[in-house]
């Protein structure tokens, strides 16, 4: 498409009440943006979008300059898709209300088109830490791309561990680019461009508001396949992306959890309301149709001295209730490391937090048992 036409979806996309059902209107009505933008006040009342829109559009094309706007972007070192290139985004175009530009720092490749949304609490459980590497390094080790929100918590996790496995991550910001939010994850948002792309549909030096990261949500549940929510509390933004997968015919998975965690009450209700409980990363793996088979080279470093960690902790856990403490001076592993492999356990339905930081072993997957019943 001719160049020049870029920086009127620029001006459209910054334009106050302009979405996408409105720009498609425009466009069935003009036939190119460069029409629509220099169209009269009348002309565009006529198409149907509504005052508030034509009032927004009018102002900005009196306040912005579309030609340096660009020269912005172009010398950022960034780069601005629109629907009509090739690397936007296929699985985006699919939704009611793809971005108009979608901003990135870093590469899209076609095998993004294979990804999987790990989102969640801020304040993540050791638990729900050991849940969000594992998932997000299962998922690298076979070629899945893993999409979240650069947050603090599980968002950070999942794109750090699927850093460290190799793998490919996509993470969506709540402001523009050149904004990264929260600013202490500015070293990972480079590595993430390095190995992936940092993606937003806010112009640059937008700030980070509360408003934005709702907006945000919809992209990270609609570049993905399958949305997981690994711990979230009942008001948490990880349940407006499962929301909005859900109304995007994705798949949603939501991490059981202890009924006595606050960080699991969002993920318990939402395998009431019919999310697919997620017992392990293989689940994600079956419902993408990929061999559940682990890559020779794709074990995460660590991942045996884990395992044998989990085998002991298997052996010490009784029918009797064993604090965490007694297993870490049993096991003579620091306390991260004893939580994180009984959280794995738990997961693999091998052992049951029974409160109080109590653990017993698990006759049977995801029963209690009969003791304790």
């Amino acid at each position: 498409m001719n160049s020049a036409n870029r920086k009127y979806w620029l001006g459209f996309s910054r334009a106050s009440g302009i979405g996408a059902v409105r720009l498609r209107a425009l466009l069935d009505r003009f036939g190119d943006l460069e029409a629509a933008w220099s169209a009269t006040e009348s002309a565009l009342r006529a198409t149907g979008i509504g005052g508030q829109a034509v009032h927004g559009l009018i102002e900005a094309r009196r306040s912005l300059d579309l030609d340096e706007e660009l020269d912005r972007l172009t010398h950022s070192g960034f780069r601005m898709l629109i629907w009509e290139d090739v690397e936007y985004p296929s699985q985006l175009l699919e939704i009611a209300s793809p971005p108009i530009c979608l901003y990135v720092w870093g590469e899209l490749k076609p095998a993004d088109q294979q990804s999987v949304a790990i989102v969640g609490t801020r304040r993540p459980s050791p638990y729900g830490q050991a849940v969000a590497r594992d998932l997000a390094t299962a998922l690298a080790v076979h070629g899945v791309t893993v999409v979240s929100g650069l947050a603090r918590g599980i968002d950070s996790m999942a794109h750090q561990a699927t850093l460290d496995a190799g793998g490919r991550t996509l993470a969506i910001l709540g402001s523009g680019l050149d904004q990264i939010y929260p600013p202490e994850h500015g070293s990972l948002a480079a590595e993430i461009a390095a190995q992936g792309a940092v993606l937003s549909e806010f112009a640059l030096g937008v700030h980070p508001d509360a408003a934005n990261f709702p907006i945000r949500n919809r992209i990270v549940a609609g570049l993905s396949r399958a949305t997981v929510v690994v711990e979230a509390g009942e008001s948490s933004g990880a349940l407006i992306t499962a929301d909005l997968a859900a109304d995007q015919g994705r798949e949603v998975f939501a991490v059981p959890g202890s009924i006595y965690s606050r960080a699991s009450r969002g993920t318990n209700r939402l395998i009431l309301s019919g999310a697919t409980p997620m017992a392990a990363p293989e689940d994600i793996l079956e419902a993408l149709h990929l061999p559940l088979e682990s890559p020779i080279d794709g074990q995460p470093p660590g991942a045996e001295q884990g395992a044998g960690l989990e085998a002991d902790l298997a052996v010490l856990l009784t029918d009797e209730p064993m604090h965490a403490d007694d297993l870490v001076a049993r096991t003579r592993r620091s306390s991260s490391d004893v939580m994180a492999a009984l959280a794995m356990l738990e997961l693999q339905g091998r052992a049951i937090h029974v409160g109080g930081m109590h653990f017993v072993r698990a006759r049977r997957a995801g029963r209690v048992p009969e003791a304790e019943a």
